[in-house]
């Protein structure tokens, strides 16, 4: 029970990584927000962690991509709980390979808004919460931030942006006791990792290509992620601020 009444708001938290989140920190104890476009995953999600608890959890409709939807569903989450220890800027979109001039401006300016400006006004909204409970703040990136990825220039950029960012509002924060850190997946198994594999002739080979790319010879799963936010959010990493935790089983080791 790491986080017994203590309230975190997931964005993107009814599928892959988000849900990975909501089930851990509803299983630690937590009251847990899943913000979402999808109405049925976000009200089954909720349904069924109100079940089985321990924790308690509610779904807001939002699309992240429309800052004022953030404040306002931040808004609604603080009424409901009473309080905002921790919000997990989580959602985001990956487009298709697209080279540079395969990218129009206005793709790039859409993915922009929905991957860096909803971590942007995620933090700003729910800043002001954070303050009275001294809480966290933990952005999803990725290791594509670090390593970049063959025609996601635009993609790797947005990610790019949230390191940056959790770098210099760590510092800004850091007198009023707010931490600020980063986690950068490699290959999680998601739904979305498996609907890219359906997309090619040898599914099943192409999820055994990724798999291999860690030494452990297997993805990380959501529950893993869940895991590695709920150490972030709570007193165990008390003294980590500004980081950007690479969590991609080895990946990126003996090149």
């Amino acid at each position: 029970m790491r986080f017994q009444d203590r309230v975190v708001i997931v964005t993107g938290g009814s599928k892959g990584i988000g849900e990975g989140c909501s089930r851990v920190f509803c299983a630690e104890g937590g009251h847990v927000a899943i913000l979402a476009r999808g109405l049925h995953a976000g009200q089954d999600l909720a349904r069924e962690l109100n079940e089985t608890g321990p924790g308690k959890a509610m779904f807001v409709q939002c699309d992240v991509g429309e800052h004022e939807q953030i404040r306002s569903a931040i808004d609604l989450v603080v009424e409901q709980f009473g309080r905002l220890d921790c919000i997990i800027n989580n959602a985001g979109v990956h487009p298709p390979a697209m080279s540079l001039e395969e990218t129009s401006i206005e793709e790039m300016e859409q993915l922009m808004r929905v991957n860096f400006l909803s971590t942007f006004a995620g933090a700003k909204y729910a800043l002001p919460h954070l303050r009275k409970t001294k809480g966290t703040i933990i952005n999803m990136s990725s290791m594509t931030a670090v390593l970049g990825q063959h025609h996601s220039t635009a993609y790797c950029s947005t990610k790019g942006a949230q390191v940056s960012f959790t770098k210099s509002l760590a510092i800004e924060l850091g007198e009023a006791g707010v931490r600020v850190n980063a986690i950068l997946p490699s290959n999680i198994d998601t739904p979305l990792m498996r609907d890219w594999a359906a997309s090619l002739p040898d599914a099943e080979n192409a999820l055994k290509t990724v798999s291999d790319l860690q030494v452990f010879k297997r993805m990380g799963t959501i529950e893993e992620m869940g895991k590695l936010a709920l150490f972030l959010a709570t007193d165990d990493s008390s003294f980590l601020t500004g980081q950007a935790i690479e969590a991609e089983g080895g990946a990126s080791l003996d090149y």
